[in-house]
Formats: structure tokens, C-alpha cells, sequence
């Protein structure tokens, strides 16, 4: 072939490639203004069940009955996620309807229903947002805020043009105060969720400890009172970390602990720390996974991610609390250094374990992670966040995320802030029978019972447990049920969830944050 023809080709190849770019997804501006609303331009207006009001009510009586005509055609009765589009009625160019139910509005129906009006509505670039009757001033925040979340994608390996940017316009009784509340008290927590959802949508390819690390630090800079730091092999193994390091060894691509420090607060108070599984990729190790659904690994860092995501919105948002991320980070794979059944690991505390199972990774990387927070840092509350068994799916489904603890304040307090943020979970028992679950011939512990064992989830907590003074207030989130999504919700897209964060933030708002 000659030099030309080879050039040529080249050449043409490189234009393939440059044409097949990633397209990135446009965010979604938000913006709010007073009651006055556009008609060339999409207005969606909240319809209760019962009958219309405030604008709706309105534009059904400029237009003679016409709204009302157009539901009872439609059959479109205003219950909760009803939605149905309009065009040419009563001289807009589009409406669209969207049921918000009959009962009061909580933060989760109203950022449901911003959510809805992000993603439903079509044909201009530019939605206008009514607000609610009879609902509070922190209402067209919460209604941004759930079409921030609600209008995530992750677009960045898809070919082709990159889709138009999106604004959405809340209208408001004062538009000042709600954009004020939106940039200070929620924005953050979205732009935090988003950060988190990318993390675990990434594939594994493109993300492992060392780039999460790197990720962190790029999503902290510029953010005030923070520091990031990251234990490499040599750090950890002078602190004796033999069971982070142990899930570790079997990858080329070595594990880190991440850790995050915001100080929001008085320098002698006690922070929260948020401890988080950080498995980039979860192959099963030796104990290998079932090759179906093994591409779905790649979330198994989603504690870690939440963890980092929660802190970065505290220090975000400037919480009046000190808070620590620690983030437990490996690849769990079968290379040639690999773990295996039957191995002993010496962790930090000093306790050893007996590994049953490779694949019950997640506790051991969290027994080093949560020694290690204790010991540095003797926090106010410790909550580990981790996709730690299948056995919580197969006991909650995707409703709940586990919730175990010892402590049933702490436990309560995380029940209501699961509650008022939509992110629910539900209490499973830590029976004192797990522990003879965990009983091992020649180490401390077992990793995980052997044999055919029930309660896997309380056995994964029981584990976890063992590393966690009876002094220190702890809560443990298995969200292996709820960190993945296969169909979407409304403030929740299909696949990664990022699930726990507007629920810690909330946990923090109620109980942990200075007045």
C-alpha cells in the first residue's frame, strides 16, 4: 500500500473517530422568576385531585372551561404522577398537567413533581414551573431541587450530537428568597448527588482507586475548610491494614483509603464520619461471580461514593458540623496475588478474620476503614454505607435500603430522615445468635458463615459490627437493594442511584448540625 493511501485512510479513520465523540449531557439550568407565565413557551401547572387552583384555575376560566374539558376527555383525575400534555389551549402554546394527589404536600411529592415537570414536558427549551397552593416558602426549592436530580443522565459514552441545554423556570410568590434558599440549601445536594452518580455509572475501566481519588480531589478543589488525603500500599500497611489490603492484592491497580475532612465546625467538636465500601469493581475474587450481571460490579463502590458525595455536599453548602469521609477503596479481582478461601487476614484493630468467601469483600475493606475511624478520629456518630449483600434485596426489594444498629436513637433518627427525603429504609435485627454464625477454628472471626446460611445481611452487619466499640454511636446502610435502579423514578434514574445522601444530609440538618 502506498505512503498516500495510507495516509489517506488515516485520515478518514481519525474523522470516523473524531464524529463518534462522546456526547456530553447538558445540566439543567434552573432559574426563578414572579407569577407572570409565558405563553410561547411549555408551563406545567400542579393539578390536586378535587378540582383546580391558583393558575390553573385561572387559565381553565380565561379559556372557558377548557383545562377542565381536557381532563375529563383525557380521563385525568390529578392523582399523583398523572400527567397529560396540552397544546393550543386557552392561548398557550403547551401545557402539561401533572397530577400531585390529594394529600399535603411533603419535600418528596413536591421535588416529585418538579422532577416530572423537568423530564415530561416537551416542544420548547424552556419549562415554567408553577408552584403549588397552599405550600410553604421552601417550595419552589424543593420542587428545583427534584428537577435537578430528576433530569440526570449519563450520556458521556454515547456517540452522536451533544442534546441542547434545558431551562427550568419556577415561578414564585418571591422569586428572590426561593432562588437564595435553591443556590445555598439544595443546589449543592444536587450537584453532590450528580457527582456521586457519576462516580458509579463509570465503568470500571475508567474508574479504580486511584482515579476515584483523583475524582475527589477534582470535585473538592476550590471548596473551603477541606482537606483530602489518600493512604497509599506503604501508609496502610505500617498501619496494619492487612484485610483492606488483602481485597486488594489480587488487582494490578492498587487500593487507596481516602479520606475527607470538612471542619464546619468548632475545632474540638467530635465530627460524623461516613465510612463507605469503595469496591471499583467487584469480580467476586476467587470466589468468582456468575458471569451474568457481572457488568453491573462496576457499583459496587456506591458506599464510597456516597460517603464523598454526603461531605462534599456539607462543605458545599458550608453545614455547621465537622464531617469525615473515609473511603474503603479496591478492585476485587482473581489475579495471581489473589486471597482465598480459607486465608487469614490481620486487620487494623489486630483482630483476625478467616476468609470464607472471596466475595465478601465489602465487610473486611470496612473493618480497616471503621478501625480507622475510631482510632483517628472518635466521631459523634460512624454510619458505613455499603452494596454489601444480595440477601437485603431478596428480604426488602428496592423499596428499602437495611438498616442495623445498636443503638435505637440512632436508629430512629435514621428511619425519619430516610422518611422526610424519600430515600426509606427499613430496621433489621442484629440478633446476638449472629455472632456464633461468625465463630472460626483459628482466627477470630469468620468473613462470612459457612455453608448454607440465612440473615446474610445481618450476618454482613454482624461482621462489620465486630469492629465497632460498644461506645460508639453507629448506624450500618446496606444498600445493595437500592444503589441500582432498573427502572427509573422520578428523582431517580435508572442505574446508579446514588442512594443515602439527601438521606445523611437530612440525618445531619435534624440532629448533628449547630443551630
Amino acid at each position: 500500500m502506498s505512503m498516500s493511501r495510507m495516509a489517506a485512510l488515516f485520515v478518514a479513520a481519525a474523522a470516523v473517530a473524531f464524529s463518534a465523540a462522546p456526547a456530553a449531557a447538558a445540566p439543567l439550568a434552573v432559574e426563578f422568576a414572579g407569577a407572570e407565565l409565558p405563553r410561547n413557551q411549555t408551563v406545567v401547572l400542579p393539578v390536586a385531585e378535587g378540582g383546580l387552583a391558583g393558575s390553573a384555575a385561572a387559565i381553565n376560566a380565561a379559556g372557558q372551561g377548557a383545562l377542565e374539558q381536557a381532563m375529563q376527555a383525557a380521563g385525568f383525575k390529578g392523582k399523583a404522577g398523572e400527567v397529560l400534555p396540552l397544546y393550543g389551549v386557552a392561548g398557550y402554546r403547551s401545557l402539561l398537567l401533572v397530577g400531585v394527589g390529594k394529600d399535603a404536600l411533603t419535600r418528596v411529592a413536591l421535588e416529585d413533581y418538579g422532577a416530572r415537570a423537568a423530564t415530561k414536558a416537551t416542544g420548547t427549551d424552556a419549562v415554567h414551573v408553577v408552584v403549588p397552593e397552599g405550600t410553604d416558602a421552601e417550595a419552589p426549592a424543593h420542587i428545583a431541587n427534584g428537577a435537578a436530580l430528576g433530569s440526570y443522565g449519563f450520556d458521556k459514552y454515547r456517540s452522536g450530537t451533544a442534546k441542547p441545554a434545558r431551562k427550568l423556570v419556577v415561578h414564585a410568590a418571591n422569586p428572590q428568597d426561593a432562588e437564595q434558599r435553591y443556590k445555598q440549601s439544595w443546589q449543592p445536594l444536587a450537584e453532590s448527588v450528580a457527582f456521586a452518580r457519576d462516580l458509579v455509572n463509570e465503568p470500571g475501566n475508567a474508574l479504580w482507586p486511584e482515579e476515584f481519588v483523583q475524582r475527589t480531589r477534582d470535585a473538592f478543589r476550590g471548596v473551603s475548610n477541606v482537606t483530602v488525603e489518600a493512604l497509599d500500599v506503604p501508609a496502610m500497611e505500617k498501619l496494619g491494614m492487612g484485610a483492606l489490603l488483602g481485597v486488594g492484592q489480587g488487582s494490578k491497580r492498587p487500593p487507596r483509603l481516602l479520606v475527607v475532612h470538612y471542619r464546619g465546625a468548632g475545632a474540638n467538636d467530635a465530627p460524623v464520619v461516613f465510612a463507605g465500601k469503595g469496591i471499583t469493581f467487584d469480580s467476586g475474587g476467587i470466589s468468582l461471580k456468575p458471569g451474568s450481571g457481572m457488568e453491573q460490579m462496576k457499583y459496587d463502590m456506591t458506599g464510597a461514593a456516597t460517603a464523598t458525595a454526603t461531605v462534599l455536599n456539607l462543605a458545599k453548602r458550608g453545614a455547621k458540623v465537622n464531617a469525615v469521609a473515609i473511603a474503603a477503596l479496591a478492585e476485587n479481582m482473581p489475579g495471581g496475588g489473589a486471597i482465598r478461601p480459607g486465608d487469614v487476614l490481620k486487620t487494623m484493630s489486630g483482630k483476625t478474620i478467616e476468609v470464607i468467601s472471596t466475595d465478601a469483600e465489602g465487610r473486611l475493606v470496612l473493618s480497616d476503614a471503621v478501625t480507622y475511624a475510631q482510632v483517628r478520629f472518635k466521631p459523634r456518630l460512624l454510619v458505613d454505607v455499603a452494596t454489601l449483600t444480595g440477601a437485603v434485596r431478596t428480604a426488602l426489594g428496592d423499596d428499602y435500603a437495611g438498616l442495623f444498629s445498636r443503638h435505637d436513637a440512632v436508629a430512629q433518627q435514621v428511619l425519619d430522615a430516610g422518611h422526610k427525603t424519600g430515600e426509606e429504609v427499613w430496621r433489621l435485627p442484629l440478633h446476638p445468635d449472629y455472632a456464633n454464625g461468625i465463630t472460626s477454628d483459628i482466627a477470630d472471626i469468620k468473613g462470612s458463615a459457612s455453608g448454607r446460611a440465612y440473615a446474610g445481611a445481618g450476618i454482613g452487619a454482624q461482621v462489620i459490627g465486630s469492629f465497632i466499640a460498644p461506645e460508639t454511636p453507629w448506624a450500618h446502610l446496606d444498600i445493595a437493594s437500592v444503589a441500582w435502579l432498573d427502572a427509573a423514578q422520578p428523582t431517580k434514574p435508572r442505574g446508579a442511584t446514588a442512594f443515602g445522601i439527601r438521606l445523611l444530609d437530612q440525618l445531619v440538618r435534624d440532629h448533628y448540625e449547630a443551630r
